[in-house]
Parts: structure tokens; C-alpha cells; sequence
């Protein structure tokens, strides 16, 4: 038996890499499965109710026409405790039957700055895990525990593994694989970095499937549906996508029997998931939250807020694809129309956080492309300056739950808001802009975008 550890047993792996193994064990394909825990003390009822379940859970699928499907997941055998030394983890890292080990930690969870460099100025719990791990801790962070884990693996001989990151972050594999480096390099371990350079590859993937947090009412249907108590519950969209560069220095699943392409290069894919999906996704929360409403489907079905999705892609996000070999078009369409799917009720809360990393991320390549081409930044300034008013209400104390953004430094988000010339000052933050900020064509698109922004309102206001 082979195993793939993971790292975050969240809802987004469960509903996707774990569904994939899940429907190659189905084929009779059993020679891998999941061995999954946390870096941190997360989800502890999650796993607890895992544990009792032996790992498995069911998950309910949605299409956008409201037909509901139920499946009960059992490709992760192990669910590991948390514990502060993360000896569970080590104790499945240092098996040479694991040969993956694979991780979702969220955008904002590797600290690169906008040169993909570690950002250690900004994040003192990346200062923090360094230090911790220097004076023998295990760590916490994904650089940290990956160290903590690699170290024991290299150090009993458990040969190569492929180091297999799952998040929405764009060129994933290479960046992840950057920030561990650089941390290694930090730590002064000479030997455990010729060990990864060597013995593990970091292919880049592109994942896609909403899955909002689960709420009571999915355990209700399920109890419904299949007779079972099933705390560990959780739904998604029936769409899902995994596109994998085949780049696996210790073997793996053969995913593609089961719907996973993979591919020499996964740039074409990720790219136009990260514009025309992730950036629309923040685009209707943003815009969702600051007209009232709670869920992104209520937004996608206003008239004023799908505008604003589809002209940014269509103005400036699908004319820097070109060529691309995806009808970018129809994505785009099917895009909106998951986004409309009232049966996902995924919320504007949980699409709108980590601002500070998706604006770099999702939305600022667009606009640096536009502005090398000599094109306008009109549509796609919408989004950011949507951000912008956004964080006004934060500021204010006025947005209806809580916001949560690993990248955001809340005294310098603050003093944005509190600015003489809050356009500017936003346009000037280094963290969101990099070298693009406070460039003046910036500046006057912001400032025009966030009028536009400001007109929005008062028409949805209460």
C-alpha cells in the first residue's frame, strides 16, 4: 500500500484530491490512499469525528439545476491527532510507503511577497516557526512542518517524495517549493537542503471545486438521504477539476483514470482559473457584501454585480489569455453559472477573506498585462476598489461577519482607511502593488473605478 500524506484535512481536500483516490480505489485500483492530519490545531471536532468514523464521511454533490447526488468517501484510512511535536505526521513521513505528501494551507498560508521571496518582515509567525524550529520544535507553518517532516524522512532514509501542493496559487509547485528552499536556507541546513534539492520534485497543479464550509443543514440531508449520523459531513458543486503536472519523482495514482489531465504544463489552466474564476469569486463577494447580501449566489444574480464580473473578464482578463487553447468565452459563462447555484450557499465570508493575498495574486497580474500592452485598466479596476470599499466598512466596523486575512497587517489597513486620500494610500501599498504601486495609471483607474464603486452603493444601499 502506498500512501499520500496530507496536510489540512479541510473541506476542500475532502471534496476533491480525496474524491479522486476515492474513485480509483471504486475502479479497483486500492494501492494508494490518504494519511491526513494538521500543522495546527485546527478542525479538532472535524477530526475527532473522522477518527470515530474511520475516515470516512459522505459528501453531497450539487448541480447547478439543484439535483443533489451522496457518496460516501473512504480513501483516507488514517486521520492523525494534532500534537505540538507533530509525531503522528513524522511517523507517516518516515515511511517509504509514503511517497506524496501533499498540502492545502490557503493563498496567504506561504508568505511570498510579490518577488516570491519570504516575506519574513510582515509575518511574525513565519519569524516565529524559524525560530521555533532553530531551537529544535517541530514547526507550524507549512515551510516548518515540511522541514520538521523532511528532516525525519531524510534522516531515515525513507527515499524521494513528492512534495504535491493542492492550494489556488498560481505556478503552485514552483513558489511552495521557492518558499521552503529560502526557509531552509534561513535555517542554515545545508545537508537537509541538498536532501530536497535531490530526493523531491513539486509538480504545479490547478484545482477546482467550490466547496463552501459545511452548515448543520448538510448533516440534516445527509441523515435524511442516507440514514446516517454523519458529523463530518460536507457539500460541494458537482463540477469539479485537477490538472497535474507529471512530475512525481516516487511514482503515483494513475489519476487520469478517473478525470485528472495531466500535463507538461498546467500555465494555460491555472491562469485562466486564477482570472476568470478565482478573481470573479472575489469580485461578487466583495461587491455581494457591500450590497447586503450574504451568499455569492445572490450576488451573481444581480444585475449590476455580473456585469462587473463579466466585463472585467471580458475587457481585460480574457484579451491577456490570448492565444489560449481554453474557449475562455464559455468558461467564463459556466463560470458565472456555478456561481449562480443557490444549492451551494456558499457565503460572501468565506470567498471575501484573504484580500491582501488575492488582490497580488488574482487581480494585479491583469492589470500589469493590460498596462504593458498599452491597454485600459477600466473593468478590472473594479476589483480592487470594490476591495477598497470593502475594507472601508471593515474599518468602520461595519461588515457583517468576521473578515480574515493572514496577509493583511491591521494597523497598516487601518491607516489606509483613516488616509487623507484613502485612494492613494491604497494604491501605495507595497503589499498589494509591489512594484506597480503608486504608478499614476494605477492611481486615476482606482480613483475613477472606486466613484463608480461609491455609485454602486448608494444604488444598493439600504
Amino acid at each position: 500500500m502506498n500512501t499520500i500524506l496530507h496536510l489540512g484535512l479541510g473541506s476542500f481536500h475532502r471534496a476533491h484530491q480525496a474524491v479522486y483516490v476515492h474513485q480509483l480505489r471504486e475502479l479497483g485500483d486500492t494501492r494508494w490512499a490518504i494519511a491526513g492530519g494538521n500543522l495546527r490545531p485546527d478542525m479538532l471536532d472535524t477530526i475527532a469525528a473522522l477518527q470515530a468514523q474511520g475516515g470516512a464521511y459522505t459528501l453531497e454533490t450539487v448541480t447547478p439545476q439543484g439535483e443533489r447526488r451522496y457518496t460516501r468517501i473512504t480513501s483516507i484510512e488514517r486521520v492523525l491527532s494534532y500534537q505540538d511535536d507533530l509525531a503522528p505526521l513524522v511517523a507517516v513521513a518516515t515511511d517509504p510507503a509514503t511517497r506524496i505528501i501533499s498540502f492545502t494551507v490557503t493563498e496567504a498560508g506561504y508568505y511570498l511577497d510579490a518577488r516570491n521571496r519570504l516575506d519574513w518582515a510582515t509575518y511574525p509567525d513565519l519569524r516565529a516557526d524559524l525560530a521555533a524550529v532553530k531551537s529544535g520544535q517541530a514547526g507550524h507553518t507549512i515551510y516548518g512542518g515540511l522541514v520538521t517532516l523532511l528532516r525525519a524522512r531524510m534522516n531515515a532514509n525513507a527515499g524521494p517524495v513528492t512534495l504535491m501542493n493542492c492550494d489556488n496559487l498560481r505556478h503552485n509547485g514552483d513558489r511552495s517549493r521557492g518558499g521552503l528552499l529560502q526557509f531552509i536556507e534561513a535555517l542554515g541546513d545545508t545537508a537537509l537542503l541538498t536532501w530536497v534539492n535531490v530526493y523531491t520534485s513539486s509538480p504545479n497543479a490547478m484545482v477546482d471545486r467550490i466547496t463552501p464550509r459545511p452548515t448543520p443543514d448538510v448533516a440534516q440531508r445527509v441523515k435524511a438521504a442516507t440514514g446516517q449520523d454523519d458529523p463530518a459531513a460536507l457539500m460541494g458543486e458537482s463540477f469539479i477539476q485537477w490538472v497535474i503536472e507529471d512530475n512525481f519523482i516516487n511514482g503515483r495514482p494513475e489519476w487520469d483514470k478517473v478525470g485528472v489531465e495531466m500535463v507538461q504544463s498546467v500555465q494555460a489552466h491555472e491562469e485562466a482559473k486564477i482570472r476568470l474564476l478565482n478573481a470573479t469569486h472575489s469580485c461578487i463577494a466583495w461587491a455581494g457584501t457591500l450590497a447586503g447580501f450574504q451568499y455569492i449566489h445572490e450576488g451573481t444574480h444581480d444585475a449590476a454585480i455580473r456585469k462587473m464580473a463579466h466585463d472585467y473578464v471580458t475587457d481585460d482578463a480574457i484579451p491577456v489569455l490570448q492565444p489560449c487553447p481554453i474557449n475562455m468565452e464559455a468558461y467564463r459563462d459556466v463560470v458565472l453559472d456555478r456561481f449562480g447555484n443557490p444549492a451551494i450557499a456558499d457565503t460572501n465570508q468565506r470567498v471575501a477573506m484573504d484580500g491582501f493575498a488575492k488582490i497580488p495574486g488574482m487581480i494585479a497580474p491583469t492589470i500589469r498585462d493590460r498596462l504593458a500592452r498599452g491597454g485600459t485598466i477600466h473593468s478590472v479596476a473594479m476589483l480592487p476598489a470594490l476591495f477598497l470599499a470593502y475594507l472601508q466598512r471593515w474599518h468602520a466596523g461595519q461588515i457583517p461577519y468576521t473578515y480574515q486575512d493572514q496577509a493583511m497587517d491591521p494597523a497598516a489597513a487601518h491607516a489606509i482607511c483613516d488616509a487623507a486620500d484613502p485612494v492613494a494610500a491604497f494604491a501605495a501599498d507595497t503589499t498589494l502593488w509591489g512594484e506597480l504601486a503608486s504608478d499614476p495609471r494605477l492611481v486615476s483607474a482606482l480613483r475613477d473605478a472606486h466613484g463608480r464603486v461609491q455609485a454602486f452603493m448608494k444604488d444598493h444601499g439600504p
